[in-house]
């Protein structure tokens, strides 16, 4: 029998009427005699409303306690959607990360899956039964419930898809696929039909809220196509899958990222501050890496280094950056008026053309660039985060909307 896994979001499940529209859609699902998993999120702003009473407690919450905490809005989405199949006829069994066998390191609030035991949704659903997941949980090895960070159901999903040797893994929410830019930005944003794992990780890695990055690399590793759709209007969609080598060649999106800090270290013993910098964020468990910007230049009294990670779901910042300064003194200094421009597509790096553009454009209209890094998929720049809306909006007209990549008709 066809397995297929679909995932909706927190505005698919926002409310009870939605909740009773997706049980419509999943029961049109499961009578073509399909076998279905279901993860979900928590409904609509409930993990936002969850981090805020956290908040009001405490600047700087246990991450153990937050995992607790958060792990408790799919639970609600679940068991609710559950009922509502079952007032439908159709049977259905909630399952949470760790019943589900969504094993991770013990990472809290950003864990890994590092395996997934399937064995109980397995049974229910030869059982005839929907199985509904709740998505962004699992269980550590300690026996700890963690959570994969914000996005982290699309992980639950396609590692699950993976696991059950699914035929496709469908992912819903209130957008109908990945568009060039944010729409809300950039009122010329182009759908994009299709795109490739390595692109579409990029762009994830880079501020696209679209999908997880980790769930595109579980996806890429086991050459599971995922399918993002819109929950309510169908139609349109976006394919992320291996396509054939050369299929898209250009800038393909641009892509932003608003909170994001550079930490700027300064000394004689400059390489000193940097691994104690590190290893204390490491402590925290703050990574670098979502823009991965770093240099450590030695000049005596004057050597210095620097680096920017994104702060956006990092629970309790100020409170590590006082015990950075504390720890560091005079030696270390925060940017924090950035943001991150990303240019997304294949083949950008084949020359220098693009880059060497880009920095003529941001230029021309008095935009400074702060800092630069490259990948074989992406080029990002860091400009003051009071002009990005406006870095977004240039680089967009230069390279998409000027351009024929990313039309349907050139996605053969």
């Amino acid at each position: 029998m066809t397995c297929i896994v679909q995932k909706y979001g927190g505005s698919s499940v926002a409310d009870v009427d939605k909740l009773r529209k997706v049980a419509r859609l999943i029961a049109d699902i499961k009578g073509q005699n399909v076998d279905i998993a279901v993860v979900v999120s928590a409904m609509g702003k409930t993990t936002d409303e969850l981090v805020l009473m956290a908040r009001q407690i405490s600047h700087k919450p246990p991450r153990r306690e937050m995992d607790m905490l958060l792990s408790t809005g799919e639970r609600i989405t679940m068991s609710l959607l559950c009922m509502a199949l079952h007032e439908l006829s159709l049977e259905a069994v909630s399952l949470t990360g760790s019943q589900a066998g969504i094993i991770t390191n013990d990472r809290h609030n950003d864990a890994q899956v590092i395996e997934v035991r399937p064995f109980r949704v397995q049974d229910e659903m030869a059982k005839g039964k929907v199985v509904i997941i709740g998505g962004f949980q699992g269980v550590s090895y300690k026996r700890d419930i963690t959570t994969l960070g914000r996005g982290g159901s699309d992980t639950t999903a396609v590692a699950l898809a993976a696991a059950l040797d699914a035929e496709r893994c469908e992912i819903y929410s209130d957008v109908d696929g990945v568009y060039s830019a944010d729409p809300s930005m950039t009122a010329e944003a182009r759908h994009l039909p299709e795109v490739s794992y390595p692109a579409m990780q990029e762009m994830s890695m880079a501020g696209a809220k679209v999908l997880h990055a980790h769930a595109v690399q579980f996806a890429k590793e086991k050459n599971i196509a995922i399918y993002a759709r819109s929950t309510f209007k169908p139609g349109r969609e976006t394919v992320i899958r291996k396509l054939s080598p050369g299929t898209i060649i250009g800038v393909q999106a641009v892509v932003s990222e608003k909170q994001v800090e550079r930490i700027r270290l300064h000394g004689a013993d400059v390489q000193v501050l940097f691994k104690q910098a590190v290893e204390y964020l490491e402590s925290e468990q703050v990574p670098i890496k979502e823009v991965n910007v770093t240099e450590i230049i030695h000049a005596g009294q004057q050597s210095k280094a620097s680096f920017v990670i994104s702060v956006q779901n990092i629970f309790g910042w100020e409170q590590i950056k006082a015990v950075l300064k504390k720890k560091i003194g005079a030696g270390i200094g925060f940017d924090n008026d950035l943001a991150a421009l990303s240019l997304i597509g294949e083949g950008l790096n084949r020359n220098n053309l693009p880059l060497l553009e880009t920095l003529d454009l941001l230029a021309r209209n008095g935009i400074p660039v702060c800092g630069i890094t490259t990948t074989s998929f992406r080029i990002s720049l860091l400009v003051p985060r009071n002009q990005i809306e406006k870095s977004v909006q240039l680089c967009h007209t230069r390279w998409i909307a000027n351009s024929s990549i990313g039309r349907p008709d050139e996605l053969t």
